[in-house]
């Protein structure tokens, strides 16, 4: 039996806190969801903020709900194209991670950590991990078969709980490096 999993591409994001959020975007406010991610609970923006690193800046989008701390996922070209230091990372491990400033239309925020690269991941509800064999937290092995670019990624942690949906996140350079575009499907190896 194959263990098949949809593939997806994670853009450049940020995670706000609701605190920030208000600093960013005035008191009281309130994220505008603009559409449903895979995940479920979780989505997409129509607010957008400016990450601004030693050399450069970018926009990126937000993504909700609220958390308890912001963070910021960007690619490793994202982050050197800005003079940012973005250690790779699961969501939530900011710890002694890389800075940089967050710039909104009514104020600006200093991170002084919470600038990550993701960890490339696997989403899956207990009973997917059952079916697969695979525990939380566990490192597995993805096979992406593409024209050209066919890749076996490893260091690919599982993150199983019954509060997610079922696919692989993976960022923009890893997507590029394999031509992953939508419907893309990978088999786990182990």
């Amino acid at each position: 039996m194959a263990k098949e999993v949809m593939v997806e591409i994670s853009a450049r994001h940020v995670h706000v806190s609701q605190k920030d959020l208000e600093i960013l975007f005035g008191e009281g406010y309130a994220l505008t969801p603009k559409k449903d991610l895979s995940q479920p609970g979780q989505f997409a923006c129509e607010e957008k903020v400016t990450i601004i690193g030693e050399k450069g800046q970018l926009k990126a989008s937000i993504l909700g709900p609220v958390r308890p701390d912001t963070q910021v996922e960007i690619s490793l070209t994202d982050a050197r194209s800005i003079g940012a230091i973005a250690p790779i990372r699961e969501s939530g491990d900011v710890a002694n991670s890389g800075k940089c400033k967050l710039v909104g239309p009514c104020g600006e925020v200093e991170l002084e950590q919470g600038v990550i690269a993701a960890k490339r991941h696997i989403h899956m509800t207990v009973a997917d991990g059952e079916k697969f064999g695979i525990k939380d937290k566990q490192i597995v092995n993805v096979k992406i078969e593409s024209d050209g670019r066919s890749l076996i990624f490893g260091d690919v942690v599982a993150r199983v709980s019954d509060s997610y949906a079922l696919a692989m996140h993976i960022d923009t350079d890893e997507a590029n490096a394999a031509k992953v575009g939508p419907g893309c499907i990978g088999e786990i190896l182990d």
